[in-house]
């Protein structure tokens, strides 16, 4: 499922070098507003989809499902028979001891009792041993039918997952893109057009994540936003957006992790939106940074795993002019199991996936000053203007991480390989 051309030919597009790029006319408003409702739609089904296909694995993995039934009786049928056999066999082996402890005194009536006692153990335990192999026969077919059964169902919330996940990052760009449309004024007032570019000096950071969180449990850490231009940024978007797996990798976890943020001495929290933004910070001056507040919760039903948390920004002036990370930072983590412990604790550290290096230590960045000689403070600075002005070029990183579903974690150690190829 992918967007349809005319949102991507819409799409701001960057010049090589970070330079600003080349403004490309937009969509009408009509042909925008149609293509969010397709990708709703699209999303809606999708979800329905997933849904659907987590409740046959569900079924399916019963014990009373009719194939793990028949499996479970086969086994049992397989342990008998082989019990059966080794009991016949013992019973062969006590009739030749039998024959061979004859006496020679022994009468030729006896003696044929004996031989006979023998052949008739030999032919049971060769029927024993028969029925056996049946047995065991049985057994794999029936066990192979029922892990067939699952694998099937397990591959198709698997496909579901992606398709979900593909299916969200296209809405979101979707939406983003009608949303940028509707704010910015184009030509004949029609359409949109604003010309976004990378700006490596907008950077963000995460200090004091955990790198191991256990299930059941919440921990707070702090998201800096730093302004290292020598321009004031009159709105900036901060994004964080979590993905978790279980052990395997394979199967997504993310509806079990939440990510909530606060405002400066505030003691309400408020859930990032499903668009993954929070409120903007307006303005943030040139050499500034400010702290926000966050807050990750695992459910205790959560599976010991891994996680990743992406952090990123963008920004939009009153002049029209606009900009954001050029790439998304990423921080990895352990799920614990609930109730694990006692576990040692480290700091999550972060994964450069761009041109820009977060501050390694506490504080600002090299040639970057707070503002007024202190962190710019959140309470006060977070404009209540929710995240409609949301910029194209972190919708499409924000799609990417989304649509990489259970295989996020592969890209983000793969981009890692790369960089140090």
């Amino acid at each position: 499922m992918t967007l349809p051309v005319l949102l991507l030919a819409g799409a701001p597009a960057f010049a090589e070098g970070g330079s600003a790029a080349q403004a490309q006319k937009q969509p009408g408003i009509a042909e925008l507003r149609k293509a969010a409702e397709a990708a709703q739609a699209v999303y809606d089904q999708a979800v329905g989809t997933e849904k659907s296909a987590r409740e046959a694995l569900d079924v399916v993995l019963a014990d009373g499902n009719p194939l793990a039934v028949a499996a479970t009786a086969a086994v049992s049928a397989a342990k008998e028979a082989e019990a059966a056999q080794a009991s016949a066999d013992q019973a062969v082996v006590d009739a030749q001891a039998a024959l061979d402890a004859l006496p020679e005194a022994a009468t030729d009536e006896e003696r044929a009792a004996a031989e006979s006692k023998l052949g008739e153990a030999k032919a049971a335990a060769g029927n024993a041993a028969e029925a056996k192999a049946g047995a065991d026969d049985a057994a794999a077919r029936a066990v192979e039918a029922r892990d067939d059964e699952r694998v099937a169902a397990a591959r198709k919330v698997d496909q579901a997952e992606k398709a979900t996940k593909a299916a969200l990052a296209d809405k979101t760009a979707a939406g983003k893109a009608l949303a940028e449309a509707l704010d910015t004024p184009g030509e004949g007032g029609e359409t949109g057009g604003t010309a976004c570019v990378p700006e490596a000096g907008l950077t963000t950071d995460v200090r004091g994540l955990p790198s191991t969180v256990v299930a059941g449990t919440k921990v707070g850490f702090t998201l800096r936003v730093t302004n290292g231009t020598d321009k004031t940024m009159d709105k900036v978007l901060p994004f964080a957006y979590v993905h978790a797996t279980d052990e395997s990798g394979l199967r997504s976890s993310d509806e079990l992790v939440h990510l909530q943020w606060s405002s400066g001495s505030s003691s309400t929290w408020k859930t990032v939106d499903n668009k993954h933004y929070m409120d903007a910070i307006s303005p943030l001056k040139a050499g500034a940074h400010t702290d926000i507040k966050m807050r990750l919760g695992v459910d205790a039903s959560a599976p010991a795993g891994k996680g990743v948390t992406f952090v990123a920004g963008d920004y939009i002036n009153d002049d029209g002019s606009c900009g954001g990370s050029p790439d998304l930072e990423d921080y990895e983590f352990v799920i614990g199991a609930a109730g694990s412990g006692p576990i040692e604790i480290g700091i999550a550290t972060p994964s450069t996936t761009g041109p820009h290096t977060a501050a390694p230590t506490p504080g600002v960045s090299s040639g970057v000053q707070p503002q007024g000689g202190t962190s710019q403070p959140v309470g006060g600075s977070l404009a209540a203007t929710g995240s409609s002005s949301g910029l194209p070029q972190l919708a499409l990183a924000s799609g990417a991480a989304l649509a990489a579903g259970g295989g996020a974690l592969v890209l983000v150690r793969r981009r890692k390989a790369g960089a140090h190829a």
